[in-house]
């Protein structure tokens, strides 16, 4: 299963899907976009993994993604339940430019796009009127032959939908250890993914995590399981390949040492791994960074 899902911006800086129900067709696993994504929640009950913390998700929740930023999303009880979202991938510099003439509203995309910060989860007290917005702009989005100004109504949707965020949304903020359900597991996992983040770059010994947070190994990994939904080392592994993904892209070092700055120091392993996860060898995807995986996960 791929881990990691770069949608190509570089033929079009904009990708709208609407009212996708992917209750029948969901994967959960570990992602990220070339580009930013707003996730918006129309059906569904889950939780979300994103910057070493667990948020639960419910019709109303907007997920603010920055590029490149790991996540993933969870969805209990399939297929009792329906999941249906509506997914936005972007540039966000193309939007940043369309947005220059709204200064304040400027400013808090900039938020979402570049404060490490800034809030990530926002619920919509109003469904309807989110559903209204939506739906107003639906005709004009249509596929157009002239690629000019099917992106106009795009960024003039996407203008209008973080306007509505900033206007009427409100920051969910707590992640799950604030809440009721299942406390004490997710903030231990919280505490893994946090050590991890420090460690991802080194050997990994699961005997060294669980001694420090004062945790015995099978413990450590049966609480990470339960609370994140994947094992210790999917997600080690999903951290690494992503930071690869990045140096790749916005650095000019060998492969190679690409490999050993994420703790894969095996240069034919870290090669095997990097194609099983993104569908490319490192140096394809350094060439051609995102021809990896057209599909959308989330």
């Amino acid at each position: 299963m791929k881990q990691m899902n770069y949608l190509n911006l570089n033929r079009h800086p904009v990708q709208l899907s609407f009212y996708k129900d992917r209750t029948n067709e969901f994967v959960e696993i570990y992602h990220a976009h070339q580009g930013m994504e707003l996730l918006y929640v129309h059906e569904g009950q889950g939780t979300a993994v994103v910057e070493q913390q667990i948020f639960q998700m419910s019709p109303g929740t907007v997920f603010c993604f920055k590029p490149f930023q790991l996540h993933r999303i969870r969805i209990g009880e399939l297929p009792k339940q329906p999941y249906v979202r509506s997914l936005f991938v972007f540039e966000p510099a193309v939007l940043d430019e369309t947005l220059a003439p709204f200064p304040g509203l400027r400013a808090f995309f900039q938020s979402l796009w570049k404060d490490p910060l800034a809030p990530q989860v926002y619920r919509t007290p109003d469904p309807a009127a989110m559903n209204a917005l939506l739906r107003s702009h639906l005709p004009r989005l249509a596929p157009k032959e002239n690629a000019e100004l099917l992106l106009e109504e795009q960024l003039l949707f996407l203008t209008a939908f973080v306007h509505h965020l900033k206007s009427a949304a409100e920051p969910a903020g707590s992640p799950l250890k604030e809440q009721p359900s299942l406390p004490k597991a997710s903030a231990t996992a919280e505490k893994i993914m946090a050590w991890i983040e420090k460690h991802y770059m080194e050997p990994f010994e699961l005997e060294r995590l669980a001694q420090e947070i004062h945790l015995s190994p099978n413990h450590v990994s049966a609480v990470f399981r339960q609370s994140v939904g994947s094992s210790i080392t999917e997600y080690l592994t999903a951290r690494r390949i992503r930071q690869a993904c990045w140096l790749l892209r916005t650095t000019d070092k060998p492969v190679q040492d690409i490999g050993r700055a994420v703790g894969l120091g095996n240069f034919s392993y870290f090669c095997q791994l990097f194609k099983k996860q993104v569908g490319l060898t490192p140096n394809r995807f350094k060439r051609e960074p995102y021809e990896a995986d057209s599909k959308r996960k989330s």
